[in-house]
């Protein structure tokens, strides 16, 4: 919401309205009650201020009582789908209650939002509200869906929050189709292919899909926007005889012109104006491809003609791969002949991020409290068909995440070509794979070898980051590594051992800049490490040891730098330790000017918004 009017009837209002408006950036704070306030602005009265500003802001927050609230927005009301959330709390912030405008304009959530910012109860009386089910009225605009119905959206609607079976298709996978799968409500069954549903167990049809299905059921189709189209065509084609064309190819292939994410073809038809205007017409990006970006496609009907022409196998395959960045083709090329005579070709190509395939999740599991994992990260390993871990370095609790028949396999025995060899069996099966590495796996992951064979092999992988050791210390030192005027670097880095620094990056040589230090796998090598710290660092500055930090048997321990050998040699520590070295630890001096009363920016502007 980028507007938001605070209306407050008393001065208790007034006081409470003060509080609410800190929280909203783009929010006035109005009454008729006299304030030396300069954050509050000045009406006459409630009824003139809504009579020349109530199609003005996004929402209204009233701060008083209900009835008053009623009774003023009563005149001005006209349909949900255009007017303003409206949301009222009583002055004392005991109770904020959704008034209108619930779910598409949003009073749903402004309503919770409010309660946590005032402790409120808030009050919500739309059914699937009240049965933490999904908001069908507001899925699509929640994920960038386009909706088509058979029925009236509340038939739908009804059906659903009565919880009548039903059945739900998902033809892509998106982060809405990921957000239904989470927060599956008891009568709802998924499905993956529309032929194994059996439509006469259900009595509402819902899909997430870029087809359009003509079920017997009322149906609520989803469209994402997932296709890519290729285009090739003779030159100087007729625009109208194009498009009307193109919508009826889509039709007899049962595709939603809604799902179209974009057009693609080859740069020399940059200034076709067929194509420019049926993009136009869709709403999407027109893109082109050089001749060598084409021909590094593997085309399926390659064309001896467009060789000769173009210089290319293809234009609208080539294209439609390149766009969605996949080489499985959902509609190979059509060759069309327009009332004309003219042609042209057409191809489409699923995203590659929409496809429901095999993939792998490298998951950095953070420091070894189980709880440190991020939510996403938890949420794969629920989902996943193989879990791959870090042996001692991943705390089993992790583990438990797993479902019921997840392989789990411990990657400590196994070198690198065991361990490809599994995830590709797995992966060859369209399965969920889990990588599971410890802290953040950016930092000494072993991850990049990884990363250059499913790359190689055109396996589909993606990262989610972890907390690391260093951010585990900091917090268990209750310390900010960097101080104003102080500190304003952290250099993350190991000693010599086994494995070569390369030369500019010598632990003397980082202990020049005499920033905060965090020094993974050294340990065994501390002597070492103290006298070249030792070199730039005075013998004072604050060390910090820890080992298996957030663990249930961490060890940490606390000194000097002149004492760090002494410290890890006394007990006995050699694996999954980091020292950190600097002022920075347990300093509690200097002050941020983020937060200075003098100190302006974006969001404490300290003027007011303008009615």
């Amino acid at each position: 919401m980028n507007r938001i009017a605070i209306i407050a009837s008393t001065d208790r209002g007034v006081t409470l309205g003060l509080i609410v408006q800190k929280e909203f950036q783009k929010s006035a704070l109005v009454s008729t009650r006299p304030s030396e306030r300069t954050e509050v602005q000045s009406i006459t009265s409630i009824a003139d201020f809504l009579q020349t500003s109530f199609h003005s802001f996004d929402a209204f927050i009233f701060i008083g009582a209900l009835g008053i609230c009623v009774r003023s927005i009563a005149p001005y009301i006209q349909d949900k789908k255009e007017d303003p959330a409206i949301v009222n709390i009583d002055d004392h912030g005991k109770f904020a209650q959704s008034v209108l405008s619930g779910h598409i304009g949003g009073a749903n959530e402004l309503t919770h939002k409010i309660a946590a910012i005032t402790g409120a109860q808030p009050v919500i009386t739309t059914s699937s509200d009240i049965q933490n089910i999904w908001q069908l009225d507001t899925l699509a605009n929640q994920f960038r869906w386009k909706a088509r119905t058979t029925s009236s959206l509340t038939t739908l609607i009804s059906l659903f929050v009565n919880n009548k079976p039903t059945a739900v298709l998902l033809d892509i996978k998106d982060p809405g189709t990921t957000y239904l799968e989470k927060n599956k409500p008891d009568f709802v069954d998924f499905y993956y292919d529309y032929l194994q549903i059996d439509f006469s167990q259900y009595e509402l049809f819902i899909a997430v899909t870029y087809k359009v299905y003509n079920s017997s059921l009322p149906t609520l189709l989803y469209h994402p926007q997932v296709l890519h189209v290729g285009m090739g065509c003779s030159r100087g084609i007729e625009t109208h005889l194009v498009e009307e064309s193109f919508r009826d190819q889509l039709f007899q292939h049962q595709i939603a012109i809604e799902s179209i994410k974009s057009l693609g073809s080859i740069d020399i038809k940059y200034d076709e104006e067929a194509f420019i205007q049926l993009a136009q017409k869709l709403e999407i990006p027109f893109f082109t491809w050089t001749a060598d970006q084409l021909n590094t496609q593997q085309i399926k009907n390659p064309s001896e003609t467009v060789r000769e022409k173009l210089g290319v196998d293809s234009v609208s395959e080539a294209s439609a791969m390149l766009s969605a960045r996949n080489q499985d083709l959902l509609l190979e090329k059509q060759k069309i002949t327009v009332a004309s005579g003219k042609k042209y070709t057409l191809a489409l190509t699923l995203d590659k991020t929409a496809q429901r395939k095999a993939m792998i999740a490298i998951i950095g599991a953070g420091p070894g409290d189980p709880e440190l994992i991020s939510v996403k990260g938890k949420q794969l390993l629920e989902q996943a068909d193989l879990i791959l871990y870090a042996g001692s370095l991943v705390p089993e609790e992790l583990l438990t995440y797993a479902k019921p028949d997840t392989i789990i396999r411990n990657s400590a025995s196994m070198n690198l070509e065991e361990q490809i060899e599994l995830m590709v069996a797995y992966y060859s099966q369209g399965k969920m794979i889990v990588r599971l590495h410890s802290g953040d796996p950016s930092i000494y992951g072993a991850i990049q070898e990884q990363i250059s064979i499913f790359e190689e092999r055109g396996m589909d992988y993606f990262i989610v980051p972890g907390i690391s050791a260093f951010q585990a210390a900091a917090a268990y030192l209750k310390s900010e590594f960097t101080i104003p005027e102080v500190v304003q670097t952290i250099i993350l880095t190991r000693g010599e051992g086994n494995t070569p620094l390369p030369e500019h990056e010598k632990l003397n040589e980082m202990a020049r800049h005499k920033a905060t230090m965090c020094i993974f796998l050294s340990a065994t090598i501390a002597k070492t490490v103290q006298a070249q710290l030792l070199e730039h660092y005075s013998e004072d500055t604050p060390i910090a040891i820890l080992y298996r930090v957030t663990w249930k048997d961490e060890e940490v321990y606390t000194g000097t730098l002149n004492e760090l050998a002494a410290i890890i040699r006394e007990h006995k520590l050699t694996r999954t330790v980091l020292i950190i070295v600097g002022v920075a630890i347990g300093a509690r001096q200097n002050r941020s000017q983020l937060y200075h009363p003098e100190h302006k920016h974006i969001f404490r502007t300290g003027k007011p918004v303008k009615l």
